[in-house]
C-alpha cells in the first residue's frame, strides 16, 4: 500500500543516519569544485541513451562547469531509496516512468519550478497534469515519444488490404492477414509496459472522458488518508474493452510470453503486419530494412474517437539544495534553458521521432507520423498514466486475462485489489546485511562501489580478470540491509556478460579498445565515470586532454600483464554504447568481437548476475585501487 511505503521511507531516513557509514555524496559538493574552480554540477539519466548527443553537447556548450553524470534508474523508487539510505539526491534528475503520487514522497526534496522562466515555455495544459495541490509543479517533461500501432504498410499494399481507420476496419484488417497466413497484430506481450499501453491504449476515449480525467486527478493526488481504487464508471468500460481487443487480436496460448526480438524480427519479415510500437522505431526500421513502417492511433469506433499514446521521453526535477547556492541555482536554470530549447531537445532525442511539449520548439515530424497527423494537429495525444504500481498490475492482471484466468469482471476487481494494498515482491525480499559503505564518486583510483561490484562478480565466478564497461556502476554502496531490488540497482541495466580464456594480448587489445581515442577521433569515454572498471588487473593510463586518455600499463600483482599467458575473464558491459555511431563510435576489433560472442552467456542478464553473485558473496567485497591516471607529459 502506498501510504505504507511512504511511511515506511520516512523511518528509513531516519534509521539511515545510523546505518550509512563511508558511502560518501554521490553528487558532488554544493558551489565550485576544488578543481579549476569551476561549478559541480550532478545530472542523473534514466537511461544510457541520453549519453548519445546530450552529455557531450552540454560539456561543450557549458565549458565552466564540471558536470558528474551517472545513469541512474527508470523508477522514483531509485531516488526514494537514495533517500531512504541517508544520501542526497543529484542536483538534476530524470526519470521516464512517472507519475505524481509516485513522485509525492520526494516533493520535499525538489525545487518547484512553476514560476521558472522555462516552466513559461510550456503550453499549460501540459504543464498542468504536473501540478501538485498546493500550486508547485516540481518535474518538467521531456519531448514526447509516440508509442501507438506501427503497420507495415507496403504489406498492406502488397494484399490490397486498406489502413484501417477506426476499430471495426482494425479487425477487420487483422481478419483479412489471418486468412493470408499473416499474423494481424501483435506485440512483447511480456514486458509490463506493453501491458499498460495496450490496456489504456483501447480505451482511451473512456480515459479522456470528463469521469476518467476525474478519476486520475484524484488518483494522482491520493494522500496516506485516501486511497483511491478504481471508479465503477471508467474502469469496468476499460476492461470490457481490453477483453474484447485481446480477443480480436486474436491473442494464442503463450503470446504473453513473448518479447521484442522475435515480435520485431516477424515485424521486419513480413510475417506480421502490425505491432505495438514507437515512431523512433516506425522511422527505424524504414531505414534500415527499406521497409515502409507507419504509426497508427489506437482505434475508436469512429475516426473521431482515434488517439496517439504519448509519454515524455522523461521528466526533469531539481535537488531543493540547489537553492542554497545562488551561483549554482544559477547555472543549473541555465542548464535547463539549454536543455529544453529546440536544439536541447534534439540532443536528448538523438535523431529519434518525438513531439515537443514546449511552445516555440519545433522538431521536425516524423515521416512515420504521416497517417496520424490528422491526431496530433487536433490534440489527440493521450499520456499514459505510469505509476510504478500501474504498470506491474497492468502486467500480473493483463497476462491472467490472456491466459483466460480472469475475464473482464475479475480482472477489474484483482487490478482494484492490487492498487488499493501494492507491495513490491523484490522490494520485500531482504538479502543481506552489508558490513561497510563505498562512494561511487570517481575518486584518484576510480570508483570505489563500481570496484567492490566487480570484484563480488569476479569472486563469485572464479575468474582471474573482470572488467566492467560502458556505465556500469548506478549508485554507492551503503552500510546496512539489502533488498533484492536495492541490490539490482547497483549494477546499471541492461548489460551482457560474457565469460572466457584470453591471452594476456587480447586482454591488452580489448583495454585498448576500451580507453584509446581512435584515429578518426571516436573516444570510448568522455566522462571519467565511464571508463573501464577492472577486477584482479590494475590499469594506468595518461590524459592527454580533458577527457581524452592513452592507455599505458597493465598490471596483476604488481607485474605487468603476460601476452603470452592465458587468463579466464568475465566481461560486464554494453557494447551498443562503444560502438554505434550515435554514441561513442568505436567498434570492437573484428576477431576479439568474433571470439567474445562465443562466450555470451545466454539468457542470463546482468542483473541476474549480481543476484547469483551476492547468493555466494552474501556482500559487496571490498573495493581496490584499479586505475593510475596519469597527466600529459
Amino acid at each position: 500500500m502506498r501510504k505504507k511505503r511512504m511511511r515506511s521511507l520516512l523511518l528509513c531516513v531516519i534509521m539511515a543516519a545510523t546505518m550509512l557509514s563511508g558511502c560518501g555524496n554521490q553528487n558532488g559538493s554544493n558551489g565550485k569544485t576544488e578543481k579549476d574552480g569551476k561549478i559541480s554540477i550532478s545530472m542523473y539519466m534514466w537511461d544510457r541513451s541520453m549519453f548519445k548527443e546530450l552529455t557531450p553537447w552540454l560539456e561543450k556548450k557549458f565549458p565552466d562547469i564540471d558536470f558528474t553524470f551517472i545513469q541512474s534508474y527508470n523508477t522514483m523508487e531509485y531516488y526514494k531509496d537514495l533517500l531512504a539510505r541517508g544520501e542526497e539526491i543529484p542536483d538534476v534528475i530524470t526519470c521516464r516512468r512517472f507519475s505524481l503520487n509516485d513522485a509525492a514522497p520526494l516533493a520535499d526534496h525538489l525545487m518547484d519550478l512553476s514560476q521558472t522562466e522555462v516552466a513559461g515555455t510550456f503550453y499549460s495544459s501540459y504543464l498542468e497534469v504536473n501540478r501538485e495541490d498546493s500550486g508547485a509543479i516540481r518535474w518538467l517533461p521531456m519531448c514526447a515519444e509516440v508509442d501507438s500501432i506501427m503497420a507495415n504498410k507496403d504489406l498492406f499494399d502488397q494484399y490490397n488490404i486498406p489502413l484501417p481507420t477506426n476499430y471495426s476496419e482494425f479487425v477487420e484488417a487483422i481478419d483479412a492477414f489471418e486468412e493470408l497466413g499473416i499474423k494481424g497484430f501483435q506485440t512483447d506481450w511480456d514486458y509490463d509496459y506493453s501491458c499498460l499501453e495496450t490496456m489504456q491504449g483501447c480505451a482511451i476515449p473512456e480515459l479522456m472522458s470528463l469521469e476518467g480525467t476525474q478519476w486520475r486527478m484524484d488518483y494522482e493526488s491520493e494522500t496516506d488518508d485516501h486511497q483511491v481504487g478504481l471508479d465503477d464508471t471508467v474502469w469496468p468500460k476499460v476492461f470490457e474493452k481490453y477483453e474484447k481487443f485481446l480477443k480480436d487480436v486474436r491473442i494464442q496460448p503463450g503470446d504473453e510470453e513473448l518479447r521484442f526480438s522475435p515480435v520485431t524480427e516477424a515485424y521486419r519479415n513480413g510475417q506480421t503486419a502490425m505491432i505495438r510500437n514507437t515512431a523512433a522505431l516506425a522511422d527505424d526500421i524504414s531505414k534500415e530494412d527499406g521497409l515502409n513502417s507507419v504509426i497508427l492511433p489506437y482505434f475508436g469506433e469512429t475516426s473521431e474517437d482515434n488517439w496517439i499514446l504519448t509519454y515524455p521521453m522523461c521528466q526533469v526535477a531539481v535537488s531543493s539544495k540547489v537553492e542554497e547556492d545562488e551561483e549554482k541555482k544559477k547555472a543549473v536554470m541555465e542548464i535547463l534553458q539549454a536543455v529544453f530549447s529546440e536544439e536541447g531537445q534534439k540532443a536528448v532525442a538523438a535523431g529519434t521521432s518525438v513531439l515537443s511539449y514546449n511552445k516555440e520548439v519545433n522538431i521536425s515530424s516524423s515521416p512515420a507520423l504521416k497517417y496520424s497527423q490528422e491526431y496530433i494537429d487536433s490534440n489527440h495525444l493521450y499520456m499514459r498514466l505510469a505509476s510504478t504500481e500501474i504498470f506491474a498490475v497492468s502486467q500480473d492482471v493483463g497476462h491472467k486475462m490472456m491466459t483466460g484466468e480472469y475475464d473482464a469482471q475479475s480482472a477489474y476487481e484483482a487490478f482494484n485489489a492490487q492498487i488499493t494494498d501494492y507491495v513490491d515482491p523484490e522490494a520485500e525480499e531482504i538479502l543481506f546485511t552489508q558490513k561497510n559503505g563505498y562512494s561511487n564518486d570517481f575518486g584518484e583510483h576510480g570508483s570505489a562501489a563500481a570496484s567492490s561490484m566487480m570484484n563480488t562478480l569476479r569472486a563469485a565466478f572464479d575468474d582471474q580478470i573482470a572488467v566492467g564497461y560502458s556505465p556500469v556502476a548506478s549508485t554507492s554502496i551503503y552500510s546496512g540491509t539489502y533488498t533484492l531490488q536495492q541490490a539490482k540497482w547497483v549494477l546499471t541495466a541492461r548489460n551482457a556478460i560474457y565469460r572466457g580464456e584470453y591471452t594476456g594480448e587480447e586482454v591488452r587489445r580489448i583495454m585498448e579498445w576500451l580507453v584509446n581515442v581512435k584515429e578518426d577521433g571516436s573516444n570510448p569515454i568522455y566522462h571519467r565515470n565511464l571508463m573501464p572498471v577492472t577486477s584482479g588487473m590494475e590499469y594506468t593510463v595518461t590524459e592527454t586532454e580533458r577527457g581524452k586518455f592513452t592507455l599505458e600499463d597493465i598490471t596483476m600483482d604488481g607485474k605487468s600483464l603476460d601476452d603470452n599467458a592465458t587468463y579466464t575473464m568475465l566481461l560486464v558491459g554494453a557494447d551498443t554504447f562503444l560502438e554505434h555511431e550515435t554514441f561513442c563510435n568505436c567498434p570492437m576489433p573484428d576477431d576479439l568481437k568474433s571470439k567474445r560472442e562465443d562466450y555470451l552467456v545466454s539468457d542470463f542478464s546482468s542483473q541476474e548476475c549480481m543476484e547469483e553473485a551476492l547468493a555466494k558473496t552474501k556482500q559487496f567485497l571490498e573495493p581496490t585501487e584499479y586505475v593510475t591516471i596519469l597527466p600529459a607529459k
